[in-house]
């Protein structure tokens, strides 16, 4: 009977040391790298590395991030695409590379859908309307009034050709009736400098670009181009609340796998940066830096790549917008 009893606790100790390695390999012993299809020391980087900090002790192992900048986060995406399933490289997007560029162009190496398993949305991003601090203008209203009287006259900028700030303006103009005279730039450095010299009338930009300008009075925030007023700045109207619906235009950052990583391991990493962003210090500085933590689940996160796929898809298809050379 002793003999019996002994063959059955050693085969429960196999069992449960067997399920304790199986788990402990969920994620291999090595460092977790997200990637960032941008230079180090912009919105997304910083992101990254406030996650990457507070995750080590959540998933045990080393967290970094690497930049990846270049072809509007093509580069970026890619290597991630064709990284190992293993749950140890991970891609931290903007909506841009993942949902507005494979509608521009049909040279990319990767496929949004098919090369990516979702793991979620992390934080969103508003883009704010604003204008010089100089300016009578107060409101989208009287902006979109001055247009009407000056059609295509009043140079209004962006952050480049195909950008979400560049499809803000798209849908304001639409909702308005009016005409801007569309000025791109290369990045928000250049267009928010010749918008503080008077070179440009407004722009539309991402909150983390705009926040500290709005702190220091130097630019005024006419609405936001989201659906529900940002938790950042809440005393500011949405472009909808304005009169100027189908405006919604947000720039989130979501935390994409290779496809094919195993579900169990999507599940874990969902968990793991969840419990992160409801760490109060991750929220304030990430609502400071002008971000809003918005956490999903996969299957969330799945439907909303594919939704923003087909919207994005549908507004550079009717207003003819082609990437820049």
């Amino acid at each position: 009977m002793r003999h019996r009893y002994l063959i059955a606790l050693a085969t429960l100790m196999i069992v449960a040391l067997t399920s304790a390695s199986s788990s402990a390999q969920d994620l291999p012993m090595r460092t977790v790298k997200i990637i960032v299809a941008f230079p180090a020391g912009g919105p997304t980087d910083f992101v990254a590395r406030l996650l990457a900090d507070k995750l080590k002790p959540l998933v045990g192992q080393n967290v970094i991030v690497e930049n990846k900048p270049g072809a509007n986060g093509a580069i970026g995406a890619d290597f991630v695409a064709k990284a190992e399933p293993d749950g140890t490289t991970l891609f931290l997007t903007t909506v841009g590379a993942v949902a507005i560029t494979p509608n521009l162009r049909t040279d990319l190496p990767y496929d949004s859908i098919k090369d990516f398993a979702p793991i979620m949305r992390v934080v969103r991003n508003t883009t704010l309307l604003v204008v010089n601090p100089e300016t009578k203008i107060t409101s989208a209203k009287e902006l979109a009034a001055l247009a009407k009287e000056k059609p295509g006259a009043i140079p209004f900028a962006s952050t480049g050709v195909g950008s979400m700030p560049h499809l803000a303006l798209e849908l304001y103009q639409s909702a308005a009736g009016v005409k801007f005279l569309h000025v791109p730039y290369r990045g928000a450095a250049p267009a928010l400098t010749d918008l503080l010299g008077g070179q440009v009338r407004a722009l539309f930009a991402d909150t983390p670009v705009l926040v500290g300008q709005i702190a220091a009075g130097k630019i005024k925030v006419l609405a936001a181009a989201s659906d529900i007023r940002t938790e950042v700045l809440p005393q500011v109207p949405t472009l909808a609340e304005e009169g100027f619906p189908d405006t919604h235009a947000e720039n989130w950052y979501g935390l994409l796998a290779p496809a094919n990583t195993p579900p169990a391991m999507i599940a874990r990493l969902n968990a793991a940066v969840t419990a992160a962003l409801k760490d109060p210090d991750v929220h304030d500085k990430l609502v400071k830096s002008g971000a809003t933590p918005a956490a999903t689940t996969p299957a969330e996160f799945a439907a909303l790549l594919k939704a923003e796929l087909a919207r994005w898809g549908k507004v550079v298809r009717e207003k003819g917008i082609k990437p820049e050379s």
